[in-house]
């Protein structure tokens, strides 16, 4: 396979690499079980930055291994990049966790009061939790969230 990249291509593989990078270590730095699946292929990709003009984007770590330069670990557009996606996890994970709690609670104080009828349409139920926290977070963010230390009141 013949491979061609412009300097300013090859840069925006690198940076893809440091995203990926970043998503599979999460915030466990090489702590993460996945690590290992995937720092050999980031290997080979840094060692050809030279190659395609973009030497300034690596280099090497304490024990020897290559690693995005602190001008790819400093770039604003990255940085945007990374706090935008942490974003949008966190609303999406708050959403859904609160939705399937909710809606854990009417299943199970249905079944203790041992409501008869139709079994809830527990996905068309879940859909309206979600939707009723993005409406209430969109309209007020976490203003009006309350956390109750020491279980529930």
């Amino acid at each position: 396979m013949k491979d061609s990249f412009s300097p300013q291509e090859f840069a925006r593989l690198l940076e893809l690499v440091h995203l990926g990078m970043r998503a599979v270590m999460g915030r466990q730095g090489g702590a993460s079980p996945h690590f290992e699946r995937y720092a050999d292929v980031e290997q080979k990709i840094l060692k050809l930055a030279e190659r395609y003009g973009c030497g300034d984007l690596v280099d090497v770590s304490g024990n020897g291994s290559l690693i995005p330069s602190a001008k790819v670990e400093g770039d604003e557009e990255l940085r945007k990049m990374v706090g935008e996606s942490d974003n949008d996890i966190f609303w999406h994970e708050l959403v859904a966790r609160l939705a399937d709690r909710d809606l854990g609670v009417e299943q199970t104080t249905a079944a203790l009061d041992g409501k008869e009828g139709p079994p809830l349409n527990a996905d068309g139920r879940l859909k309206e939790l979600e939707d009723a926290y993005w409406a209430e977070f969109q309209k007020h963010d976490l203003a009006r969230v309350l956390v109750m230390r020491g279980g529930r009141g």
